[in-house]
């Protein structure tokens, strides 16, 4: 697996070494009637840069190994969104986003080193998982990159899980920042890198639909994006 050059590793995170999971709650809803997100708003949630349905992007090549294609595509996401949140960064702050939130009525929360859940500002939570990916990502034994090494036989799960918490930092993305992309007139490179990670997701089995769309009284308000993609043939129904 060939790897593209690092960013600056992060701050060591206070959480478990095997980071085993994260809870999501719902937050206090500011009004029964949240006005319609931009993301799913016309021209916005047409815009892309790739046409038609992704489903034939994320096919496996004829001659590559499910584990290493599923390896290389994870490092591709992380990176991608990893620099897009770079971009946004200094418009996610402790102060404009005290919470990770993924739609009007869900907070994401931590689980801190004595299991509790813990609500932590956005920028914090994010640091957290992207720090926690990367290591993920650094590790030869999670991740080989050398000739001869196998994947180890919990990769699969290991790999879903860093696809859920990806998955939280694109909702969060979507929900508080989106304006901020069409600013940087950005919607079409965003939209595509999320419809080809969702479409990655699904071919390969790991995103529950349940981690898309929430729960009734806490749904991620990317979920009804998910839906609308469907719609418009762009997602695989």
């Amino acid at each position: 697996m060939q790897r593209a050059p690092r960013p600056p590793r992060r701050s060591t995170t206070p959480t478990s070494d095997s980071f085993q999971s994260t809870e999501s709650l719902p937050g206090t809803p500011t009004t029964p009637n949240h006005p319609k997100p931009l993301y799913l708003c016309s021209p916005f949630v047409e815009a892309a840069l790739v046409k038609g349905n992704f489903k034939h992007i994320v096919a496996q090549p004829k001659y590559a190994d499910v584990m290493e294609w599923v390896a290389v595509n994870i490092l591709d996401f992380y990176q991608n969104l990893n620099q897009f949140y770079g971009v946004l960064a200094e418009c996610c702050t402790q102060q404009s986003c005290p919470t990770m939130t993924a739609g009007p009525t869900l907070n994401y929360t931590w689980i801190n080193q004595d299991r509790k859940s813990v609500q932590l500002p956005a920028p914090t939570y994010i640091d957290y998982v992207m720090t926690w990916v990367q290591n993920q990502l650094d590790d030869e034994n999670e991740f080989p990159t050398k000739s001869g090494r196998d994947f180890p036989q919990n990769f699969p799960s290991r790999a879903k899980h860093i696809y859920r918490q990806l998955l939280r930092v694109f909702a969060h993305l979507y929900h508080a920042h989106y304006p901020q992309i069409l600013h940087l007139r950005s919607e079409p490179h965003f939209n595509s890198l999320f419809a080809h990670f969702l479409a990655f997701g699904k071919e390969y089995d790991l995103l529950d639909v349940k981690d898309i769309k929430g729960q009734q009284g806490a749904a991620v308000g990317i979920g009804a994006l998910w839906e609308r993609w469907k719609e418009m043939g762009i997602l695989e129904a």
